[in-house]
């Protein structure tokens, strides 16, 4: 646990306000700090001893918050958007304000997000240097090649001449023109699963991702809910 912080750092963290809102606030004793108004927001306090409430209700502090979400269709991969829902809203229970998906999905790609404001932890999973598996699941439309996975596990070019880092590809389901896969990438080049397939003569209708390092979407997760990481689960990354 942090040592001593000021008050309207500590509100402010647990989204109750800016720091001008919560001068305000504290103006019209709608603060209190271990029962006592308090109206001075510089007031340093020390989380987990000093009890804080904001209008009567008390406010506890969380340093660091870790969300799984099974992101849904239609929802932008940001903290901010003026035209859509972003996955950080998805979570009503969040009690800090600076929480941040960790990488980005589509906004038509569904699956495992993982929403926190650990930033040291968010900089290691995204490290290009420790090439974290991530694996989706997709439809494909269009015949894959026979030699989609040699090429795939080789690095393949995309049409625009970039090239990849070599992938997984598991074929789950073949029928005429259309297939279910899994792959398993290393990196998150823009769109770059659907770009993979371009290069294969092919097109994503569905992708969903499964998995990200050692973090495996949970079953029980319609698209749209979310559930806290547990402690397993949060150590596994941590030394992933």
């Amino acid at each position: 646990m942090t040592g001593q912080m000021r008050l309207d750092k500590y509100l402010g963290e647990m989204g109750m306000g800016t720091r001008s809102q919560l001068k305000e606030a504290a103006k019209k004793g709608r603060i209190l700090v271990n029962g006592e108004v308090e109206k001075k927001t510089e007031r340093k306090i020390v989380p987990g001893n000093d009890v804080v409430s904001f209008d009567g209700q008390p406010v506890s502090y969380v340093e660091m918050e870790y969300y799984m979400l099974n992101k849904p269709q239609g929802v932008v991969s940001a903290t901010e958007d003026k035209r859509h829902r972003t996955v950080v809203e998805l979570v009503g229970d969040r009690k800090r304000d600076d929480l941040f998906p960790v990488g980005r999905l589509d906004i038509d790609t569904e699956g495992l997000l993982l929403i926190t404001n650990d930033g040291d932890l968010a900089h290691r999973l995204l490290s290009p240097k420790r090439h974290v598996d991530k694996v989706y699941f997709a439809r494909i439309e269009g015949e894959l090649p026979a030699d989609a996975g040699e090429r795939l596990a080789r690095g393949i070019t995309l049409t625009d001449g970039t090239p990849t880092l070599p992938a997984r590809l598991e074929i789950q389901k073949q029928d005429g023109g259309e297939s279910e896969i899994l792959l398993t990438i290393h990196e998150g080049k823009f769109h770059q699963v659907k770009r993979m397939f371009e290069a294969l003569g092919c097109q994503v209708v569905y992708l969903k991702r499964m998995s990200m390092g050692p973090l495996v979407l949970d079953g029980e997760l319609q698209p749209g809910e979310y559930r806290a990481l547990n402690e397993e689960e949060l150590e596994a990354l941590k030394n992933a």
